[in-house]
């Protein structure tokens, strides 16, 4: 089975920043550690960035095309203006032909992510660039708020990243 993981954001585009984190250092850093940990022969990850380096949307659907994975994962952290909004959440793309199977992997994914210091959040439609033109079952996972005090100290703590990766990589198994 080939995974792609796609770090979001990236270069030029930092997405969310609370106080000096980066959306696109975190995501890059879980990134890594996916395919870091994967222990398992059967599972290919492949990054779409190994660097803070800039990605057109495009580039990296024009990627993923081209690799023809069994499924994609988009990393993303959340952030509002609400800072007790909390939670991973995960967005998928009824425009996308495999939307439904989009859609139990992606509830999947977030029971095994949360836990009782990342609130469980859900899955929502949208025609989001990556997600909607990928040729694979996609999900746009958003591994809880920058913006909220307690999943901020758990996404960038080692133990919350670790947690996280083991979360991702035991869906990936199943």
């Amino acid at each position: 089975m080939t995974i792609v993981i796609d770090a979001g954001h990236g270069g030029k585009d930092p997405g969310a920043k609370i106080d000096e984190e980066l959306e696109s250092k975190i995501v890059e850093s879980i990134a890594k550690k996916i395919k870091a940990l994967n222990g398992n022969e059967d599972l290919k990850i492949i990054l779409l960035r190994e660097d803070d380096s800039f990605v057109s949307l495009s580039d990296r659907v024009n990627k993923i095309n081209e690799i023809n994975p069994d499924l994609l994962i988009s990393l993303h952290l959340n952030a509002s203006k609400n800072t007790n909004e909390k939670g991973v959440n995960a967005y998928v793309s009824s425009q996308n032909e495999f939307y439904e199977k989009s859609l139990v992997k992606a509830n999947i994914l977030i029971d095994n992510i949360s836990n009782n210091t990342l609130a469980k959040g859900g899955v929502k439609d949208a025609n989001l660039y990556i997600i909607k033109n990928s040729k694979c079952p996609a999900i746009l996972l958003e591994i809880g708020y920058l913006s909220n005090e307690n999943d901020k100290a758990y996404i960038t703590s080692e133990k919350g990243k670790n947690e996280i990766v083991n979360g991702i990589l035991k869906f990936l198994k199943q």
